[in-house]
């Protein structure tokens, strides 16, 4: 959290900004990459892969699948909801936050800066447009998002809740407590995506604390499970229409989404070992240009 930062003003509202056709979707899951690269540059510090690793999902949720509204974003009565556990992928929610019109674009410049709205982890005390609470400390999102959906059946709210997790903070024990108390309450109205790319800081989920069977695991905790291709925007709204199109929900539901780390450019991407230290690391000047190359120029514009 920044030094004195005050609250964010309500008047630097966003432009609000739907997507209907896929095409349209796809160019600003490009610019929202665009977005990440050029943020963490600025800032000199930062988490490249899983930003753009997790860029069709966001964009995805964001300009697809989610009842939201960028100007209302408290009133969450009858809307959906959504929370990040994995907060140090903040770059890619801020730049779709901002893109889709919670805030002014141009915020984007202020990555990481001191007294910055945009903080390296999301923070809720600036009350910055679409963050409902703070977070970063792995393992811990999930709980608020079992919170929120139990309080939305309490209220007799319509809506769904989103969690989105790393496969790497599944190692946490807290993720498996919520998971069992979702499962518990019967909580049809949450949707858990994990970003599935076998990476975390210190190298392979797999080597590091072996997850699997992953999907039985969820399974066994008495969830629905379903997988995508968590690079593909169609799959991605696809799936996540088979779990709200069912007609009795009493479960909660997980997407295993399965992304390539750093997808998008291919000297950030996280599929081979000695390519792994790109999960919290940022691009250079000379990196980010050849990058923003490899994107090209949309119709969005830059910030």
């Amino acid at each position: 959290m920044g030094i004195g930062i005050k609250p964010y003003p309500p008047e630097k509202k966003g432009k609000v900004q739907r997507i209907d056709s896929l095409e349209g979707k796809k160019e600003m899951a490009c610019q929202v990459r665009r977005d990440v690269v050029r943020m963490l540059t600025m800032a000199a510090s930062g988490h490249t892969g899983g930003s753009l690793g997790m860029a069709d999902v966001f964009t995805s949720l964001y300009f697809g699948i989610l009842d939201h509204d960028p100007h209302d974003f408290k009133n969450t009565f009858g809307r959906d909801m959504l929370f990040l556990s994995n907060g140090h992928i903040a770059p890619v929610w801020y730049s779709v936050l901002a893109r889709s019109g919670y805030f002014r674009v141009d915020e984007l410049n202020s990555l990481r800066r001191i007294n910055s709205y945009l903080q390296g982890h999301p923070a809720s005390e600036a009350d910055l447009p679409g963050i409902h609470i703070a977070s970063g400390s792995l393992g811990q999102g999930l709980s608020a998002a079992v919170g929120a959906a139990l309080g939305k059946r309490l209220d007799g709210c319509s809506g769904d809740v989103f969690c989105l997790m790393g496969d790497g903070e599944s190692q946490e024990g807290q993720i498996w407590e919520a998971a069992m108390s979702a499962a518990h309450y019967g909580l049809g109205n949450l949707i858990g995506i994990v970003d599935y790319n076998n990476q975390q800081i210190d190298g392979e989920v797999s080597s590091v604390m072996n997850i699997e069977p992953f999907a039985d695991k969820w399974r066994s905790f008495g969830w629905n499970v379903h997988e995508c291709d968590g690079n593909d925007i169609e799959d991605i709204i696809r799936v996540t229409g088979l779990i709200r199109s069912e007609k009795e929900r009493n479960k909660p539901s997980v997407i295993l989404a399965v992304t390539v780390m750093g997808k998008g450019v291919p000297f950030f991407e996280g599929t081979m070992p000695d390519n792994t230290n790109w999960h919290g690391k940022p691009p250079s000047a000379e990196q980010c240009e050849k990058a923003l190359e490899i994107l090209g120029e949309t119709s969005f514009g830059d910030f």
